[in-house]
């Protein structure tokens, strides 16, 4: 073991004490679940507060904990604008989606899907979302921890790591459903921002000066915007691939749209996403910078992924490193609960209860953990293959690209856009998802074609767009009693309007929404 990833007993019981309490008190504070809507949508009781926090903990897997800072150290900090871009998409989703997905009272993403669209949509995108979170959310964040502990206790195998941190999130993932998830992503949060912060100045403290950090830097390193030509991230590319990715992942993605599901009410749930908008602002110095900083302290590492850990067990003294590992499985278990409940939901809702309608609370509750353990298999499965594609967010962002624009297509069409058809949504997801599918594996896999994958993004996304309008145009218009509950209207903003006027502005979330941008846009002009 090297020495700069020796740790103390100290350390170990740091970790070891936060890894029983995150797992005790979610579970007590849960309570017992034998009713599907406590088990799957906390009984759709959660506040602002904790579904900021969650929604925040969920996206902030392992894979972005150690992947953000690698990428800050292979390609400088244009990968913040990962980060920034949602605040855009995180006020579209509260202003024209997420009131939508209340008012259906859906348990799933697919479950909408059906409210709108019909059968076949729902299955196809419930079948496509239950390999997705096995494949891309679970078992990159089971493979970024793997990393990290293989780091520290190299005798250990990689696939031994990935099941152990498995099955410390399955522990109260499955007896405790989603109130469960929720109370330890709040938990896992805190010490997420305690631990980066901590490296964060330790690492700002140790660089020799901020020009030797631009000498360090490759050129245009420490820019957000990058030039057309940029192989990682072309600007043109944030509007082709870069808010295409986003839009899949923070409003059509069972994983992190199910916190918003179980807010206790329409207000609570946009509260809760502007919240965990202002908690992303400050991952550019809390994760991105540093890894970029390191460049001159360890100029030649060999693996950029593994720069956290070798900052976080070189500037740290002994005992705080303990709080470190914590943060880090703080990072990984919050993904990796909450893939494992929404798959288990998706399972359960879509599947099981479709085919067999009649079965009781108790029994949906049973299917839900049977499937929970059933996707961790898969996912401990494939985790140790990420290995074969280079950088962690190279693998999640590239193959996103070529498989969730269609999705986008369907789903803002639904809720945008009166004519939009069941025929044309199957359509287009049966014919896209497997193309998409296809594309990565001839692109990014077996380099057939050389195409930057944002722009592959942005063809497939309007490729979405086209087969939607042309097949709705062609096939008979949907029922107007389904179009007028789910799709966006003039009318409902003007009521909603007149509906705010009572609330004082720090309860309107309008105005909320207008102060995230404006935060994140000084953060992204002084950055440019």
């Amino acid at each position: 073991m090297s020495e700069r990833f020796d740790i103390t007993g100290l350390d170990i019981g740091i970790l070891i004490g936060y890894l029983v309490l995150s797992r005790i008190i979610p579970l007590l504070l849960s309570g017992k679940k034998e009713d599907s809507e406590d088990y799957f949508l906390g009984g759709r009781n959660f506040i602002w507060p904790l579904i900021g926090f969650s929604l925040f903990a969920t996206n902030m897997s392992g894979a972005s904990f150690v992947g953000l800072a690698g990428a800050g150290y292979s390609q400088g900090i244009s990968v913040y604008s990962y980060e920034w871009m949602t605040s855009v998409i995180l006020v579209v989703f509260i202003f024209f989606i997420l009131p939508f997905y209340l008012r259906s009272g859906a348990f799933t993403m697919p479950e909408f899907l059906e409210k709108r669209y019909g059968r076949g949509p729902r299955m196809v995108f419930s079948t496509f979302n239950l390999a997705a979170m096995m494949i891309i959310d679970m078992a990159a964040a089971l493979y970024a921890g793997g990393l990290v502990f293989q780091a520290l206790f190299p005798v250990i195998p990689l696939w031994v790591s990935i099941l152990g941190l498995a099955v410390l999130a399955a522990v109260y993932t499955i007896f405790g459903g989603l109130g469960a998830v929720v109370i330890s992503d709040t938990i896992q949060a805190v010490v997420l921002f305690i631990g980066g912060t901590i490296v964060a100045l330790l690492t700002f403290m140790a660089i020799p000066s901020w020009a030797a950090v631009e000498r360090a830097a490759p050129e245009g390193a420490l820019h957000i915007i990058q030039p057309a030509n940029n192989p990682d991230l072309p600007w043109p590319g944030l509007l082709t691939g870069v808010i295409v990715i986003g839009t899949y992942y923070w409003t059509t993605n069972q994983v992190v749209v199910q916190r918003t599901l179980g807010a206790r009410s329409l207000d609570h749930g946009r509260w809760g996403a502007i919240f965990a908008g202002f908690l992303k602002v400050p991952l550019l110095f809390l994760m991105i910078l540093p890894g970029t900083m390191a460049l001159t302290l360890y100029p030649n590492l060999d693996n950029a992924d593994l720069v956290f850990p070798t900052l976080a067990f070189d500037l740290l003294p002994v005992g705080v490193r303990g709080i470190i590992l914590a943060a880090v499985v703080a990072a990984i278990t919050s993904t990796v609960d909450s893939v494992l409940n929404s798959a288990s939901t998706l399972f359960t809702m879509d599947f099981v209860r479709t085919v067999r309608p009649n079965t009781s609370q108790r029994a949906l509750v049973a299917w839900g953990r049977f499937a929970t353990a059933g996707a961790l298999v898969v996912a401990v499965t494939w985790a140790p293959q990420i290995a074969r594609f280079g950088t962690l967010y190279a693998y999640l962002q590239s193959l996103l690209s070529y498989v969730t624009p269609p999705i986008v297509a369907v789903f803002l069409m639904g809720v945008l856009w009166r004519r939009a058809t069941k025929q044309a949504a199957f359509a287009t997801l049966v014919t896209l998802l497997p193309l998409g599918a296809l594309g990565f594996v001839f692109v990014q896999v077996l380099g057939y074609v050389n195409i930057q994958f944002l722009y592959a993004a942005g063809i497939s996304f309007a490729s979405g767009l086209i087969m939607m309008t042309v097949i709705s145009l062609l096939t008979p218009a949907p029922p107007r009693e389904v179009t007028d509950e789910l799709t966006w209207s003039p009318r409902l903003w003007r009521e909603e309007t007149e509906e705010l006027r009572g609330k004082p502005w720090y309860q309107n979330y309008r105005y909320l929404a207008v102060a995230l941008l404006v935060v994140t846009a000084v953060v992204v002009i002084w950055w440019a």
